[in-house]
């Protein structure tokens, strides 16, 4: 994996963990005066209720978002070796075969940002969904 592979698939992973763990943990306050115990049960049973009543598995989410971070080639590896796109850039010299090398990276980024975009629009369905039952067990949730 190239450098470049590299720093994308870790900043993809964490922009998801940064998401997951921004909307996974909303501040709970026991409103009712739920004691830790009751309000861990309380967190459990509304993690199983709003994956179920969503279909949405935060867990299963980031996974797939990091996996498919890392199929996104980057650089010479659009043409399938890092060492051969570069040679045949150097070799090539045209505008063109730059031209498209640079679409292509912009399709991938733009296929990146609507992949994050559908990510945030399903952990935020999941954090209402979680924030609900939490609010009817007598939480407050911020």
């Amino acid at each position: 994996m190239g450098n470049r592979t590299f720093s994308r698939v870790a900043c993809a992973v964490m922009l998801v963990a940064f998401a997951s763990s921004a909307g996974a943990d909303p501040i709970i306050y026991p409103a009712k005066g739920q004691s830790a115990d009751q309000q861990t049960k309380d967190q459990n049973e509304c993690q199983g209720w709003a994956k179920q009543n969503t279909g949405i598995d935060p867990v299963a989410l980031a996974n797939t978002a990091s996996q498919s971070a890392a199929q996104q080639p980057v650089g010479g590896e659009l043409a399938g070796d890092a060492g051969k796109g570069a040679a045949a850039g150097a070799a090539a010299g045209t505008m063109v075969g730059g031209s498209r090398q640079r679409q292509k990276q912009r399709a991938n980024t733009a296929n990146q940002n609507a992949q994050n975009a559908d990510v945030q629009s399903k952990l935020a369905t999941y954090n209402k969904a979680y924030a609900a039952c939490l609010e009817g067990k007598g939480y407050t949730v911020k």
